[in-house]
């Protein structure tokens, strides 16, 4: 296990009181990026006691069993009503910083106040390249993290821990045996 559940819901809690205090006295646009941020952003709202409205946005950055980012698509809405509000966009992992980048590119176009972001996770290749974020919650190793939200071919989503994919379930793809045996030991 890289982060347990329990240091998750600490952090979770601070960055609502970094955000909070921030966006004090205005109403906030969550834009949280599918799929993998959607346990985060549940946990984050329950703890802002902001005025706040919730627009989705569906980007793919990798496909079937890839371990490393691609450009990043954007699936869906390709517009959203953030004229002149205050968008903070919320994810689960940066690292290559396509993703947030292209994000923040769409917003800006469509005219928002402000953009920022807020990253469950941030590993170091994000902290080398510089890629900004404005609110982060962890700072993670260069390797391949599941759970809470964050998946391999679209399993470990539930694991309620976040831990590092096992090589050999890489090695083997994602139906290879016991898959939730298979994450890298703490």
């Amino acid at each position: 296990m890289l982060v347990s559940r329990r240091r998750i819901a600490r952090r979770v809690q601070a960055l609502a009181s970094e955000i909070a205090a921030s966006y004090r006295g205005r109403e906030l646009v969550m834009v949280p990026l599918l799929t993998g941020s959607m346990i985060f952003l549940a946990d984050l709202m329950r703890c802002l006691p902001l005025k706040m409205r919730v627009d989705v946005l569906a980007v793919s950055s990798y496909a079937g069993q890839m371990t490393r980012s691609r450009e990043p698509r954007i699936l869906y809405p390709k517009k959203l009503q953030v004229a002149g509000k205050h968008v903070l966009i919320v994810d689960d992992i940066l690292d290559s910083g396509r993703t947030l980048a292209a994000v923040r590119a769409i917003l800006r176009r469509q005219r928002a106040a402000s953009v920022r972001a807020c990253v469950l996770l941030r590993k170091q290749v994000a902290v080398r390249m510089g890629v900004p974020a404005d609110f982060i919650g962890f700072d993670i190793p260069d390797e391949f993290v599941v759970g809470y939200g964050m998946d391999y071919h679209h399993f470990y989503r539930n694991l309620p821990d976040i831990a590092v994919l096992h090589p050999s379930v890489i090695a083997t793809g994602p139906h290879g045996g016991n898959s939730h045996s298979r994450i890298a030991p703490s």
